[in-house]
């Protein structure tokens, strides 16, 4: 089986978006450069830095699965049956998929799962040896508080927002990380990527 890693862009004081779900300035590093970052199969195209480019892409091209909460599927209308990143998706959430959403779209490669535990089970077995990314926030710090995260990565961006969602939710408790393999100055953005000490 894969890794999985615990990924979001993320504010200095350890925010990835305000009370209210907004991002503030925690994006700006995807429209601010010269390199191309593809996100597939959305397609999504992002101009950054030559730096956040090389450290971005290989690591969104080895995401094979990708798990969220409800709440961001929600926010994101489940962007329109096409995952961000990786060839799956698996929803954790404990009601279905709205009916109209699953007519829209009869082909979205999205799964359900009624826990964290089940959705990270599913994601991997989805996965193989490939990577499944969890998103950060509450989904993600229930699997990190689960120990089923063996990665973190960050995309760091120099700003301090004081409240918010946080990347790591409700997680409480000290877990120790080996030295970060990667560290990538960007342009207004700093990559970091650790991996859990077992």
């Amino acid at each position: 089986m894969g890794n999985v890693a615990i990924q979001a862009v993320v504010s200095v004081d350890g925010f990835i978006a305000y009370p209210d779900d907004s991002v503030g300035p925690l994006f700006d590093w995807y429209f601010n450069g010269d390199t191309e970052l593809i996100a597939r199969p959305s397609d999504w195209k992002f101009s950054v830095s030559k730096a956040s480019a090389e450290f971005a892409q290989p690591f969104w091209d080895a995401i094979k699965v990708t798990v969220i909460g409800r709440h961001l599927f929600d926010t994101t209308n489940g962007w329109e049956g096409k995952p961000a990143s990786g060839d799956q998706l698996v929803v954790v959430t404990h009601r279905p998929l709205p009916d109209e959403w699953l007519a829209e779209h009869p082909d979205a490669p999205f799964h359900t799962a009624d826990s964290v535990e089940s959705g990270i089970a599913l994601a991997k077995e989805l996965a193989g040896d490939g990577l499944v990314c969890v998103t950060a926030g509450d989904l993600g710090g229930q699997a990190f508080s689960a120990g089923l995260v063996d990665e973190v990565v960050m995309d760091v961006v120099p700003v301090v927002f004081g409240e918010g969602v946080r990347f790591f939710g409700s997680h409480a408790g000290t877990v120790l990380l080996d030295d970060p393999d990667q560290v990538v100055q960007g342009d207004r953005v700093l990559h970091l990527h650790f991996t859990v000490r077992r």
